[in-house]
């Protein structure tokens, strides 16, 4: 089968940052299943990762976890799906990618494509769907129905994760959402998508919230550069609030600041499951259904804004390029390869 991989980090600038290749149709184990790849998206995590790749690779590493596509066959203890499926699903990172024509995925963590979403729009989801709902509903412990009219500040309100995230917090879980943005367009992204105030991080946060005429949070989901934002959501955080994020640390975080509040702060790395293959990694599946489920009542919406044409190792080095340029709002998609 067809792949695009990288052999070693080169910049996206440079043609021979990603390669195509060949290699073996991979056999799928037996909670697996093969799927033909009808589109791809690609995140903040592929530029990560193709970042650590210091050294030169025998064989290309092949990136990608965002992926919508057709189940082609299924292993022998495989229960959930059939081939003909479609579905939708991010994968594990511990894994070769979806930039491929075929990929196994344990049905475990896949789920089925919402039937009201084209391949493109669904791609465009399942990372980001699994790291917002991870992070309101199990990290920061949201109820769906008893927290209605609480309120949760967003850093980060435009970018993939903000973008469902947003959307879960207002219209799931009936949360007064609080998002930061910082350009016209962003701003007015944050707000179609459900926020009913943004603030510009550019500025003093402490500074907007004045503006706004809000003193305090009960949650906050920091989406970017948690070693700027900590003391100030220490400042801003309620009495007993609770704090996520889905970004490192680069310096040691001062707990002590959310001590006399009595706050919790929580991470968020939803390829947890996947890698430790806990009791629970079914939650995956059960998470996308569910999402799926409400994207076709109308409650949830796809996040893609940009399609950048047939997956190809030119077209993937202009889709890094565009994400790591730090002004990408929801999410690009790229259909599966040419056959």
């Amino acid at each position: 089968m067809k792949a695009i991989g990288v052999r070693q980090y080169l910049p996206t600038s440079d043609p021979d940052c990603f390669v195509e290749f060949d290699q073996a149709t991979p056999a799928p184990g037996p909670r697996d299943l093969l799927v033909r790849i009808k589109a791809v998206s690609v995140n903040p995590v592929d530029t990560k990762v193709r970042a650590g790749i210091s050294a030169e690779l025998d064989e290309p590493r092949v990136l990608g976890w965002d992926a919508a596509g057709i189940v082609e066959q299924v292993g022998n203890d495989v229960s959930l799906f059939k081939p003909g499926d479609a579905v939708w699903y991010a994968g594990s990172i511990t894994r070769p990618g979806c930039n491929a024509e075929l990929q196994c995925v344990d049905e475990r963590i896949a789920g089925h494509k919402p039937a009201s979403l084209g391949y493109a729009e669904a791609a465009a989801m399942p990372l980001t769907a699994i790291t917002a709902w991870e992070a309101l509903f199990e990290r920061l412990g949201i109820h769906r129905l008893k927290d209605a009219g609480k309120s949760i500040l967003i850093i980060g309100g435009a970018g993939g994760v903000g973008s469902i995230a947003i959307q879960m917090a207002s219209e799931i879980a009936g949360l007064t959402v609080i998002a930061t943005a910082s350009r016209d367009e962003t701003v007015a992204w944050c707000r179609k998508m459900g926020a009913s105030e943004c603030i510009n991080h550019r500025n003093d946060l402490k500074q907007e919230f004045e503006r706004i005429g809000v003193a305090e949070v009960d949650y906050i989901l920091c989406l970017n550069d948690t070693d700027y934002y900590f003391a100030i959501m220490a400042d801003v955080i309620k009495p007993q609030g609770s704090i996520c994020s889905i970004v490192g640390n680069s310096r040691p975080l001062d707990l002590d600041l959310l001590k006399s509040k009595s706050a919790t702060f929580a991470w968020e790395f939803m390829f947890t499951r996947a890698m430790y293959e806990t009791d629970d990694m079914h939650r995956q599946h059960d998470l996308l259904e569910e999402v799926a489920r409400l994207i076709d009542a109308g409650r949830l919406h796809t996040t893609l804004t940009r399609q950048h044409g047939t997956m190809s190792a030119e077209t993937l080095r202009t889709a890094h390029a565009e994400l790591e340029s730090g002004r990408m709002i929801g999410k690009l998609v790229l259909d599966g390869m040419a056959s």
